[in-house]
This record gives C-alpha cells, sequence and structure tokens, in this order.
C-alpha cells in the first residue's frame, strides 16, 4: 500500500513538471518570430509524450484492470531516457550564460528567435530544470515499476509455478 501512495504522489510530480515544461516550451513556440530551433521542438514531443504516458499511468495506478506491468515498464522506461537526452541536449544548446547578457542571447541558437531573448533564455532554463525534476520522478517510477511489475511472472514469460513446499 506504501508503494501505491509513494507511485502516486510520484506520478503527480510527474504530472505537474510536465505540465510546467509544456507550458515553458508551448510560449518559446508561441513567441517565435523565425520559427525554433529543433531542440525546442524535441523538448515539446518529450513533454507531450509524457503527458499521453502519464494519462494512462495514473489510471493504471487507480484501476488494477488497466494495468499491465510490462507497458509501464516500457512507459516509465522510454519517459526517463527521453528527460534524460532532454535535460542534457536542452542545457548543452544553452550553455552556462546570464539570460541578462544581450550578446549571449542574440547569438544563442535556443533563445536568439524571440525578440524577448532574455524571456526565452530563462524559460529555456527553467524548462531544462524542470526536465531533470521529471527524469528524477521517472528514474524512480521505472525501478518501482520494475520490481512490482515482475512479481508474478519469470523473466523467459511464463507464469511463476508454486514450489511444493507452497502447494
Amino acid at each position: 500500500m506504501a508503494s501505491k501512495a509513494l507511485t502516486l504522489g510520484l506520478r503527480g510530480l510527474q504530472f505537474l513538471f510536465t505540465l510546467i515544461i509544456m507550458a515553458l516550451i508551448g510560449n518559446m513556440i508561441a513567441t517565435a518570430v523565425h520559427g525554433n530551433h529543433s531542440i525546442v521542438n524535441y523538448d515539446m514531443f518529450v513533454a507531450t509524450f509524457g503527458m499521453l504516458s502519464l494519462l494512462y499511468l495514473i489510471a493504471a495506478a487507480f484501476i488494477e484492470a488497466l494495468a499491465i506491468p510490462i507497458v509501464a515498464i516500457g512507459l516509465d522506461a522510454f519517459n526517463t531516457l527521453f528527460y534524460l537526452i532532454a535535460g542534457i541536449a536542452t542545457a548543452a544548446y544553452l550553455g552556462v550564460h546570464s539570460c541578462s547578457n544581450k550578446n549571449y542571447t542574440l547569438h544563442n541558437k535556443v533563445t536568439n528567435s524571440s525578440p524577448d531573448t532574455g524571456g526565452r533564455c530563462r524559460e529555456a532554463q527553467a524548462s531544462t530544470a524542470f526536465f531533470w525534476f521529471a527524469f528524477a520522478t521517472f528514474a524512480i517510477t521505472t525501478a518501482l515499476s520494475a520490481m512490482n511489475g515482475t512479481g508474478g511472472v519469470n523473466m523467459r514469460g511464463g507464469i511463476r509455478r508454486p514450489t511444493m513446499s507452497q502447494v
């Protein structure tokens, strides 16, 4: 029961982090004057994939009949990987600079396609931080899904049979 409460709490955090990322990246896309860098589009893909995954994962946490362990493990693993890549790539494209530095924001590939390059820079930095928070929560739920999902099935695909002492 504690595991279910922990999983639901983490799913709630994942939903919140993904919603914030989606809002930040969506605003970056909406305010772009001359297109977006591919990392911005990838970030929106990750947020959308994460949100769609969470619709199933949250429903499966409440309704046991929907819960398919291999699907939950797969979705958690893909989200962990996607959020990790988004966090690394967005941070790499941004670099470590001050968003108040006009020279930096005008020449950075992520921030230069908006009239308010400083604001876009802050949105990109904030979304990067939330990608890392979401990555951490997905890594934990991946481990929890893997531990909870293999209870009645052996790794060769068959159903675990009781031993003679259990009969």
